[in-house]
């Protein structure tokens, strides 16, 4: 592997730095976009239970805050009605709405970086292979000899197929990986939305 990146010169270390980067994301992604951390399915339903009369505790809040993503919106409505128990149905949409743009943009951290990885390597592969072509046309310009310099013409090939393919193979992965986040993503926020609604027609009967 290192005689690969030898052979493909200088232009493949910001690949290799990219290639680093999308890994360390992907990883990152998919250990903070399990569906416990983000919207475990029975969370509504407990919450709701444990409030059926009256807003829970503080110490509750907290507990559900820390629980999930989705939980943090939750909370956000509980903490709202305790600090005010005649707050309008308007304002109590506005502060689950406004905990849900924060969850939002929780959930989509690091995709835009996935993205632009995706996006830049080929065109870092792209710059590899037109410096391994200036390389070669260097060595038909600098020899005398009708076939040129055999050793810079193949080194320059080299570059210029190493580069390319590398840019390849960082950027497909990335791309896939960035839909299926996307996608992922798309899913909770609709999730989320549903069960904030559902909370908020909850949350409106406990109000005085």
């Amino acid at each position: 592997m290192f005689s690969i990146i030898q052979a493909a010169g200088w232009p493949i270390w910001p690949l290799v730095a990219c290639s680093i980067l999308a890994l360390a994301l992907v990883i990152e992604r998919f250990s903070s976009l399990k569906i416990r951390k983000v919207a475990p399915p029975k969370l509504v339903d407990e919450a709701i239970t444990v409030s059926r009369n009256a807003p829970p505790a503080p110490d509750v809040v907290e507990q559900l805050e820390q629980n999930s993503v989705l939980g943090e919106v939750l909370a956000s409505g509980f903490r709202a009605l305790n600090a005010n128990p005649r707050l309008s149905e308007d304002d109590l949409r506005s502060t689950l709405e406004g905990a849900g743009r924060q969850a939002a943009h929780k959930l989509e951290r690091y995709l835009s970086a996935l993205a632009t990885i995706a996006s830049a390597a080929p065109l870092l592969g792209l710059l590899g292979t037109v410096i391994g072509m200036i390389d070669i046309f260097g060595s038909q310009a600098g020899s005398g000899s009708v076939g040129g310099n055999p050793a810079q013409l193949a080194q320059g090939i080299s570059m210029a197929l190493y580069n390319t393919a590398f840019g390849l193979i960082v950027a497909i992965p990335s791309l896939i990986f960035w839909r299926y986040f996307r996608a992922r993503v798309d899913w909770y926020l609709l999730t989320m939305e549903l069960a904030s609604e559902r909370f908020a027609r909850h949350l409106n009967t406990l109000r005085k």
